[in-house]
Order: structure tokens, then C-alpha cells, then sequence
């Protein structure tokens, strides 16, 4: 890192500070004069007591942090402005909660839940529009050649080729690109008539990086043909202390993310499915216990109420446990209200030549284990809202793909249909409300991977908000 890219990252650190405290300050202005505690004057002539100043610092101190971790200061050329976005909510919510530990630590009656939504959103806004704007004022000032860095692309394959074009088409990212590092080999000609030109082949790369100015080399051989090359330039990279950068789709894997860790002083690149970045997987965590906990308060009358009707109705427990399939394919208990007679796993075996669904999954719409109130408790999913103690125990999540018997799991025959138990089964997912049992066993998988896939908080809002008329129509359950 040079002088002048240090200078520009301290100056953002101290931007960024200055936010906080700004919309701090302007936040707590917002909720004096709508609460009209006391007029804005006599709130802008308190003074600042000691403790209360080493508080503040102390405070400085934890945004600081938590802007680093949440990776705001990284380079930031290739990403897109939603991630840099992203990034930013992450930080300020983080922050956010640590607002609200100082406030019962230190009893700050300023710090209320109106005065941290305010902070929130003014913080999220400003930040937001901050960096906009320094992204704008770096675009036009590399567009007109400046702060550029020369790279090299180290291979001629469609794929470098194809990342050569992204890098024309944008010249506001503020590359310059030299050319392509390659040996002779019959793909050459196509490469010529796009424009581009080899520079070095791999003897000569060396003495290339030693005559010329190359802040980056981007490497786009094949990884199993092309180890040996890659190793050697990855080593000659590190030896000038160039940039290297490669695609971390080496495997051709379209469905996994990737990410850089460190353990015992090594650097690995982890691939990973599903939630298991801290930040999803923390958000997913808080909305499954807010919402299974207060709906458990709520249907309380409701649950008793079928707890009375299953043991005035039928002989046997009012909870049917049963072993599911879970995350990584852990086993667990579901909870579920009894809605069959007491022996009916063992009668099912006499039942398997009925089975009227594709798969290794069993349903049969008539089933004669299933007991008169049993069939209303299905009808209405109200057995299944047991399932809520497995959400606070953390075995579930509201929203997933549904946990499957043992029986039903021994009976898969495809590897990619198991990527589903990567991820937290659920109560309800896109099967749940797309027909429910009424489509195949195959569109129930790809359902499970298409919300796998496209994954977001606001995707299982809205699955919990469509789940429930759903149930109320009845589409669909068995």
C-alpha cells in the first residue's frame, strides 16, 4: 500500500467517524424536539461530563472496529455499489447493538428504541450516500486516466478474454490492461481478432515484470493442466509484490460462495452453501425467535385446546416424536401433535404398495392410521405447530426445507438432491406454498434448492406471509 492510498484510508477512517458522531448527535436532536423533553438550545449547551467523554471514545473505538471487520476498507474496484451497501447495514446494525449494551451498561437514558431506529436509518443514509459520492469522484477522475493500475491476464481462454471485455467496458474501475501472458497454442488467432495482444509468453514473463510498471496479474489458466504455471507466476507475483488476483470458480462450482480464512497462520478459501456467514445466519437466528416465540405466546388457548382434544379422542401420547433428518444431515426430534393411532409406523409397512407419491417420500390421502381429529390437526397444519419448540431449541428454522424421516432420507438416489440438508430444515418453505404435497418429489427438491439459491431475509417474510393463507385454504395438505 503506497503513501497516497494510506493517506486516502486514514482520511475515510476519520470520514467515517465523523458520520457516526454527526448522525449520533442529529438523532438525538430528532427525539428532543418530537418527545419535547427540553427545547434543542438547552440540549446543545449540556456539557460533557468526564465519563461521559471516555465513553464517547470508547464508542469511537467499537465503530472503528466493527467498520473493519464488516470489510469497508478493503479495495473496493470490482464490487458492486449494492455490495459496498450490504456492507455498511451490516456495520451499522452491529453497531446498532452495541449502542444498546452500552445503554444498559452505562444506563443512558438517551439510548431508546425510537432513538437507535432514527441512528439506524440517518447512518445508514448518509454513509450510504458518502460513499456514493467518493465512487462517483473516483469514476470520473480514472475515466480521464488517472489513479489507473496496469494489469496482465495469465492465459487466452475465453474465460480471460471475457474477463478482458469487463474490464474495457468499465473503464470508471480504473484498469489499464497491458495484455496477455500466454505460449503458442491454436486459440491464439481468435484472440487477435478481439483486439487484445500477448505481451509475454511464460519464459519471458520475468524480465516483462522487471522492465514494466504491473500492479496486477490476473490468472485464468485451467487450475489442473496449468498448477505448475500458476505456482510459478503465483510466486513470482509475491517476489515483486504485485497483486494476483484468480477466479475463485475453479471448479466450475456455479452453486457454492466462497470466502478467504485463517487458521494456525495459513490462509484458506473456504466454499460454503446456504447460511453460514455470520451475518445471514445471525439475522435468520433473531427473526426465528422473535417470530416462533411470540407465536407460541399468542396460539397458546390454541394449543391447549388441541392438546384436550387429542386425549379426549384417542388413546396414546399427544406428542408423536419422530427422528428427522437435519443440517449436514444431523439427527434430531420433531415435535409434532399426534394425529394418527399409537402403532402406525409399524402399520406402514402394509401400506407402502398405496403410496400415491413419486420418490421415497410416503403419503396416501385416505390414510386409515390417521384418527378423526387427527385429520382436522392436518387439515389445519395446527400439528405442526409444535414444531415452533424446535425452532427455539435451534434444531429448525421457520423457513427451510421440510426435515425428512429417516425412512424418506435412506431413500434419495440423486447427490444433488441432498445440497438441501446444507441449510436448516423449516415449518414452511416454497414447497409449502406452491401446492404443497400436490407436486412431485422432484419439484419439491428443486423448490428447496431454487430457495436455497436466492436466499434472502425478505424472501422468508414474505414465504411466512404466504404461508398462512396457504394453510387456511388447506392447499394442498395431507
Amino acid at each position: 500500500m503506497n503513501e497516497k492510498h494510506r493517506l486516502t484510508i486514514g482520511l475515510l477512517k476519520l470520514f467515517d467517524l465523523a458520520i457516526v458522531a454527526l448522525t449520533f448527535v442529529l438523532a438525538a436532536g430528532v427525539i428532543v424536539k418530537s418527545e419535547h423533553r427540553f427545547s434543542l438550545a438547552q440540549f446543545l449547551a449540556m456539557r460533557t461530563k468526564i465519563s461521559n467523554f471516555g465513553i464517547i471514545v470508547l464508542a469511537l473505538l467499537v465503530c472503528h472496529f466493527v467498520f473493519h471487520i464488516c470489510g469497508l476498507y478493503r479495495s473496493r474496484r470490482l464490487s458492486r455499489r449494492r455490495t459496498e451497501v450490504v456492507d455498511i447495514v451490516k456495520a451499522m446494525t452491529l453497531i446498532t447493538t452495541c449502542f444498546i449494551a452500552f445503554g444498559s451498561l452505562f444506563s443512558i437514558q438517551m439510548i431508546t428504541t425510537h432513538f437507535l431506529a432514527v441512528f439506524w436509518l440517518m447512518s445508514n443514509v448518509v454513509l450510504a450516500s458518502g460513499r456514493f459520492t467518493l465512487r462517483l469522484i473516483a469514476a470520473r477522475v480514472r475515466v480521464h486516466g488517472k489513479d489507473l493500475r496496469n494489469m496482465v491476464i495469465l492465459g487466452t481462454n475465453p474465460r480471460a478474454v471475457h474477463f478482458a471485455h469487463q474490464i474495457e467496458w468499465n473503464p470508471q474501475r480504473g484498469y489499464r490492461l497491458l495484455g496477455f501472458v500466454d505460449d503458442e497454442w491454436p486459440g491464439m488467432p481468435d484472440l487477435a481478432s478481439s483486439g487484445f495482444q500477448v505481451v509475454s509468453d511464460y519464459a519471458g514473463l520475468a524480465e516483462y515484470l522487471r522492465r514494466n510498471v504491473v500492479d496486477e496479474v490476473a490468472i485464468y489458466l485451467p487450475f489442473g493442466s496449468f498448477y505448475k504455471h500458476s505456482s510459478e507466476v503465483a510466486l513470482l507475483c509475491q517476489q515483486h509484490g504485485i497483486t494476483m488476483r484468480f477466479n475463485s470458480d475453479i471448479f466450475g462450482l456455479k452453486t457454492t460462495r466462497w470466502r478467504a480464512d485463517e487458521f494456525a497462520g495459513d490462509q484458506y478459501i473456504a466454499t460454503y452453501t446456504g447460511f453460514s456467514e455470520l451475518w445471514p445466519k445471525t439475522a435468520k437466528r433473531v427473526l426465528d425467535i422473535s417470530v416462533a416465540g411470540l407465536a407460541l405466546l399468542l396460539l397458546s388457548p390454541l394449543l391447549i385446546l388441541a392438546v384436550i382434544a387429542i386425549k379426549l379422542t384417542s388413546p396414546g401420547p399427544v406428542f408423536f416424536l419422530q427422528e428427522r433428518i437435519g443440517l449436514n444431515k444431523r439427527r434430531f426430534k420433531i415435535f409434532k401433535f399426534r394425529t394418527m393411532v399409537p402403532n402406525a409406523e409399524t402399520l406402514m409397512a402394509n401400506l407402502e404398495t398405496q403410496n400415491e407419491v413419486t420418490g421415497p417420500v410416503f403419503k396416501i390421502k385416505n390414510d386409515p392410521r390417521i384418527t378423526p381429529i387427527g385429520k382436522f390437526l392436518r387439515r389445519s397444519s395446527i400439528d405442526e405447530l409444535p414444531q415452533l419448540l424446535n425452532v427455539l431449541f435451534g434444531d429448525m428454522s421457520l423457513v427451510g426445507p421440510r426435515p425428512l424421516p429417516v425412512r424418506d432420507y435412506e431413500g434419495f438416489n440423486e447427490d444433488w438432491q441432498r445440497r438441501r440438508f446444507s441449510v436448516k430444515p423449516g415449518i414452511t418453505c416454497l414447497w409449502q406454498v406452491n401446492g404443497r404435497s400436490g407436486i412431485s418429489f422432484d419439484q419439491w427438491m428443486l423448490l428447496d434448492l431454487q430457495y436455497m439459491d436466492e436466499w434472502s431475509l425478505w424472501l422468508d417474510i414474505k414465504i411466512l406471509a404466504k404461508t398462512v393463507p396457504a394453510v387456511f385454504r388447506g392447499a394442498g395438505a395431507a
